[in-house]
């Protein structure tokens, strides 16, 4: 991808033709999706760290949240436009050590960093775009199930992820209970709440009430909605932080001393989220960001099974539910209803001032968690192929 000081950028998606990186891709005919229909020729990208045992039982799958991907650690260079979003949580000698443990991270159906998404050519060699179909997070599950497949892994000794990461791991342990063996689902729901849906609703106005969205079908324009893409990013970055961190780190403080009304400049927290906002357009797709959001509007792991208590009374693996102690958006009570649903289940919170991005942010915190969870593993289980994808 090239990333250019002159605005406007139609697209931060990867394209065929940029820079592979550390991605690799796993390409299948069709996976069926959950709201009827398929989605044909489906690639999926992914990232490993560390080498895969004999018995296969030694695999990790890491899930990134709603504008991650699979470079989960490692510098921003060729084909990455950022750095590793959890760095210092894998590698040789780190908590999810790799001299171990064999650890992949796809970017999931709908994204923009590889995988199968709006930006991608459709049959017909144009992009989706508009046309692209609606998937949730048991359609994107099922593609890494698929994807295990794929690379030999019948099941995981852990699956671990935050917010929309912490989405698809509960939903791999109520789907496929038999391939995991822990799990860590951190700062996230067992199906979506209003509030959430809410805060959510916002954003996809932004994007589409940008002249530039063109329904959709930007892409080759020129231009994109880059400045509604910039407005989705604003909103959701001030939930993920929490007012207290936000008043002691910004308060009322001007961007120039030279005003301290403001006066038409911008406060300190403005410009805060400015920065945020610039930083995404360059490296996100807005149809992205739309499709993926949607799929987390839809998330519950109780549709069609009786309700989240029923699906979560499927989960045969210990989970380490856990909250941030600040969270405004997933609160903690949350992170309580998955455990206690959950046979085996212990309730964790980390201590942070950092709302939401607590999880990403407190390392240490985190790999104190994985540390537990990789103690209790005790092995894998039988082989199960996954049906949504042939």
């Amino acid at each position: 991808m090239t990333v250019s000081d002159d605005p406007p950028f139609v697209t931060g998606a990867w394209r065929d033709g940029d820079p592979v990186g550390h991605r690799a891709f796993v390409d299948f005919p069709e996976l069926h999706l959950e709201r009827g229909g398929v989605l044909p020729s489906v690639r999926v990208a992914y990232e490993t760290w560390g080498t895969l045992n004999p018995a296969g039982s030694n695999a990790i799958l890491v899930e990134h949240a709603l504008t991650g991907d699979s470079h989960v650690v490692g510098a921003a260079g060729p084909g990455h436009a950022s750095p590793g979003w959890w760095e210092g949580l894998v590698g040789p000698g780190r908590d999810i050590d790799t001299d171990e443990w064999f650890v992949v991270a796809a970017n999931v159906i709908g994204g923009c960093q590889g995988s199968t998404g709006p930006a991608s050519p459709a049959p017909d060699g144009r992009p989706w775009g508009s046309r692209f179909p609606f998937v949730t997070i048991r359609d994107q599950v099922a593609a890494e199930a698929a994807l295990a497949d794929a690379l030999g892994i019948d099941a995981w000794a852990l699956v671990i992820g935050g917010s929309m990461g912490g989405m698809r791991v509960i939903e791999w342990a109520v789907t496929y209970p038999d391939r995991v063996a822990q799990a860590v689902i951190l700062a996230s729901t067992a199906a979506a709440t209003a509030d959430q849906i809410a805060w959510a609703q916002p954003q996809l106005l932004a994007i589409r009430s940008d002249p530039d969205f063109a329904g959709g079908d930007y892409y080759g324009h020129g231009r994109g909605p880059d400045v509604g893409l910039g407005i989705a990013r604003r909103i959701a970055q001030a939930t993920y932080r929490s007012a207290s961190e936000l008043d002691e780190r910004f308060g009322r403080e001007p961007q120039s001393e030279e005003d301290p009304l403001g006066g038409g400049g911008r406060y300190a927290v403005e410009s805060y989220l400015d920065y945020h906002s610039e930083k995404l357009r360059r490296r996100f797709d807005a149809n992205s960001y739309l499709v993926l959001t949607e799929a987390m509007n839809s998330h519950d792991v109780g549709r069609d099974r009786g309700g989240v208590a029923a699906a979560l009374a499927r989960v045969t693996a210990h989970v380490i539910a856990v909250g941030v102690d600040s969270d405004r958006l997933y609160p903690v009570a949350q992170s309580a209803q998955i455990a206690r649903g959950v046979r085996r289940s212990d309730l964790r919170t980390i201590h942070s001032p950092c709302g939401h991005d607590g999880f990403l942010i407190e390392v240490d915190q985190v790999g104190a968690l994985v540390r537990d969870a990789l103690r209790g593993v005790e092995g894998t289980q039988g082989r199960h192929d996954s049906a949504a994808i042939r």
